[in-house]
């Protein structure tokens, strides 16, 4: 089929990650003033895996402007869920290994959205609090959670040959 074909199932696909991130969101506990939600790191894997970096970090926005529209989340979603969905689904993309993706969302999460978070904490949200590093561990705690189910679910694809199949499907339309 042709590529319009291919991004229509990108897109529809993009938009059920985004619903079972925010539907997931409603199972969050906080850690430090952040919201850790576990399931958006689930998602942010499977995007990387399925969709690639552009669409993963669309998919990521997409639950974060939803989550805090209803509450679900604060504007710390933002730098923690797009950095990881963004480095899992680069890292993927390069090397086609899932350690990679599953590296990609702890490291983006982490350390890149942990740190991006400070200003967004200290000068948006007013936090007096907030220093460089104070969001870190509370997005790893978030984020090695979500990544561990996520690193059991697409073993359990792969062994199986769905993996393969699917990003065919999706590639081929």
């Amino acid at each position: 089929m042709n590529n319009q074909s291919v991004n229509i199932k990108k897109l529809a696909l993009t938009g059920i990650f985004a619903a079972i991130a925010v539907v997931g969101s409603t199972f969050s506990f906080p850690v430090f003033g952040s919201k850790c939600a576990p399931v958006q790191h689930l998602v942010n894997v499977l995007c990387a895996v399925f969709l690639g970096p552009g669409w993963g970090l669309a998919a990521a926005f997409i639950a974060s402007v939803i989550r805090n529209m209803t509450g679900l989340g604060t504007l710390l979603a933002f730098p923690g869920s797009m950095c990881g969905a963004l480095l899992a689904g680069l890292l993927y993309k390069q090397f086609k290994v899932l350690p990679a993706a599953w590296a990609g969302e702890v490291f983006g999460t982490a350390v890149i959205g942990g740190i991006l978070a400070y200003p967004i904490a200290s000068m948006v949200m007013g936090n007096p609090n907030a220093a460089l590093f104070t969001f870190v561990v509370p997005f790893l705690i978030s984020t090695a959670g979500g990544t561990l189910i996520a690193a059991a679910i697409t073993l359990a694809l792969q062994s199986r040959g769905v993996i393969g199949r699917l990003r065919g499907q999706m590639e081929q339309g």
